[in-house]
């Protein structure tokens, strides 16, 4: 029997600008909608971030959240629900000589960061463990924050999905994990590519890789024409894999990706041309233990 390996699908995350992509997912039925394609194409999870509907921009809007997954819900798709919780923590300056230290950043609590969570209560929630430098902006995560995160998701029953970009975020996690804040077995997410964290190649892969705790889950990903390319290398080093327009907008070399759902379609296929077998959602519970809460 082939091995199983669960596929995620990130629909639309919060830095691509719209202007890249025209069939980017903005609106809640946009969104919600993409995401019930790209698990009918294979995807056994769906990552979830929501966005202004009239301007693109990453927004934390709870009700936004509520509508899209909501939509899914009600559509009767069964894939596992995963939400992010990485807004709320972006520091943007304004330029250096500008006398203006706060410019446009957006940085809020660890109850407001989970508020989405409680409303709707998914069955994974992503936290990036750590603080860097992001492309052009910082993310901010401290250590006591992320631990009340990781509280409040283990009183939901939310399992954690742990966002890695570094060396350092896996040290802190790690240390989460013996102190009992974050149960066992740990699911973590290895991020490659993203400026300016790990390059994503398979050194970094298998480095961050044989440094997880004993037991634990783990998926990665690569970024822009390292998406498949990274997919392969997870597979085959035995993680799980995730593909998605908030990570890739190519299908191929000068080739738009038309949808999420292509994407899925792409990445299932190389998982079968490398001997594996796309999880579904419901054998994605079994393998991570997952409940569904709602």
């Amino acid at each position: 029997m082939a091995e199983k390996t669960i596929l995620t699908c990130a629909l639309t995350g919060s830095v691509t600008p719209p202007k890249k992509h025209p069939g980017l997912p903005i609106t809640p039925v946009e969104i919600a909608n993409s995401g019930i394609e790209a698990a009918h194409a294979g995807a056994a999870v769906v990552h979830i971030h929501v966005r202004d509907p009239e301007t693109g921009a990453p927004s934390m809007e709870p009700e936004l959240y509520k509508e899209v997954v909501g939509r899914i819900r009600e559509d009767g798709t069964d894939v596992v629900i995963n939400l992010t919780c990485g807004h709320g923590a972006r520091y943007t300056p304004s330029a250096p000589d500008a006398n203006d230290a706060t410019g446009t950043s957006v940085v809020q609590t660890p109850d407001i960061r989970m508020q989405h969570v409680e409303e709707n209560k998914p069955e994974i929630c992503t936290l990036d463990y750590g603080s860097m430098n992001f492309g052009d902006f910082v993310i901010i995560n401290t250590p006591e924050h992320l631990k009340r995160m990781a509280e409040t998701a283990k009183r939901i029953g939310s399992k954690p999905e742990i966002e890695v970009f570094d060396t350092g975020h896996l040290r802190l996690a790690n240390k989460m994990v013996a102190d009992g804040i974050i149960d066992e077995p740990p699911l973590f997410q290895i991020c490659l590519g993203i400026p300016w964290g790990l390059e994503q190649t398979p050194d970094h892969m298998m480095f961050m890789r044989d440094h997880l705790p004993d037991g634990a889950h783990w998926a990665s990903f690569g970024i822009g024409a390292g998406e498949f390319p990274m997919l392969a290398q997870a597979a085959l080093l035995g993680g799980h894999v995730r593909v998605g327009m908030e990570d890739n907008l190519y299908l191929d070399k000068g080739v738009p990706a038309p949808s999420n759902a292509a994407l899925v379609e792409k990445g299932v296929g190389v998982l079968r041309a490398l001997g594996k077998e796309p999880a579904t959602a419901a054998e994605a519970r079994e393998i991570l233990g997952l409940t569904k809460l709602v």
